[in-house]
Parts: structure tokens; C-alpha cells; sequence
């Protein structure tokens, strides 16, 4: 358990040194499985202070997201139920312009450690795990956003068996 510490120690030293006039967003999703197990995640992002590709169309920008997830599974009397997760990307949104709110699409990719390497019925062959996310929503003038997204894990390959498990959820989201 030690060494998962380790992972919101970093989130926090990021998003601390970014100074004070940077927002940090203050998340929750909820979710389920490909396998229908639940998935409650709270999430802690740093948005950048960079655009990119500007157009009348929009824009490129994106945040550092560090993530808590529970993940519901098996039945409560077997190894496999209540497992977590702390979660680490960087995430590229392409903000649309010309509208009252501020629709977007993001994507991301980033890493992942597990306390189990089984979740539900997915073996994961390896704590240590890949988070690829796409997803969409509105971010609304005063810092709120909601939206919804697909999340996948899985080792690429590093270790066997590489089952894989993904979280579809929707979220929200308020910068402070």
C-alpha cells in the first residue's frame, strides 16, 4: 500500500507548484463497467494556461487530472470485490467557441496502479496499468463542468494475462 502513496504525493507537488492563480477543479464521476460492476471516482486537475491551434472554430488546451477510483466487483466475500485505484494523465481538450457554454472533447493518456490485479472477473496481470480516456461535455462560465467519458485500463502487454476493464461514467466537476 506503500507505494501507492507515492502517486498523490506527486499529484500534489504538480498541482501545488503551478502558484496560486491557477484554479484546480475538484471532480466526481460515476460509473459502471463493461461487466456492470460500479466504478466512484473523485479526481483533483490542474488546467493549463496554454491554448493552442486558435480558430473562430475553437481551441486546443488540456489539464493534469490525478484520480481516485473505487471499483465495485465480485461479491462481498471473495478477494476480487472493493478494489482502487490512483491515477495519473494528462488530458488534451479541444474547446468549441461560439457558444453561451463551452462544449469540448477530451482525451488522454496516463497511468494507473491498482491495489489488486483482479477486478471483478478482468485480470489485470499487473498493478501498474495504462489509462486511455475519450470523452465529451459543457464547461459552464462559472468553472463547472459536466460531461461523460470512457476510460480503458489495461498493461499493453506487459504482463499476462492482460485482460484489460473499462469505466463508462459521467461526471462533474467545479474549478476553486
Amino acid at each position: 500500500m506503500r507505494k501507492y502513496l507515492s502517486l498523490p504525493a506527486v499529484a500534489v507537488l504538480l498541482l501545488g507548484s503551478a502558484g496560486a492563480a491557477q484554479a484546480v477543479e475538484v471532480g466526481a464521476a460515476i460509473g459502471v463497467t463493461s461487466q456492470s460492476d460500479m466504478t466512484y471516482r473523485l479526481s483533483l486537475g490542474l488546467p493549463w494556461d496554454k491554448q493552442w491551434w486558435k480558430s473562430d472554430l475553437g481551441h486546443v488546451t488540456g489539464y493534469w487530472d490525478a484520480g481516485y477510483t473505487y471499483w465495485e466487483g465480485g461479491s462481498g466475500n471473495d478477494n476480487y470485490s472493493g478494489a482502487h485505484s490512483l491515477s495519473f494523465s494528462p488530458v488534451f481538450t479541444y474547446e468549441f467557441s461560439g457558444f453561451g457554454v463551452t462544449p469540448f472533447v477530451e482525451l488522454g493518456v496516463g497511468v494507473a496502479f491498482f491495489s489488486k490485479t483482479r477486478v471483478g472477473e478482468q485480470q489485470l496481470g499487473s498493478s501498474f496499468n495504462f489509462e486511455d480516456r475519450i470523452g465529451a461535455g459543457i464547461k459552464f462560465a462559472g468553472g463547472q463542468k459536466i460531461g461523460v467519458r470512457a476510460i480503458h485500463y489495461s498493461n499493453a502487454g506487459i504482463k499476462q494475462p492482460n485482460d484489460g476493464i473499462e469505466s463508462f461514467s459521467a461526471y462533474y466537476s467545479h474549478a476553486f
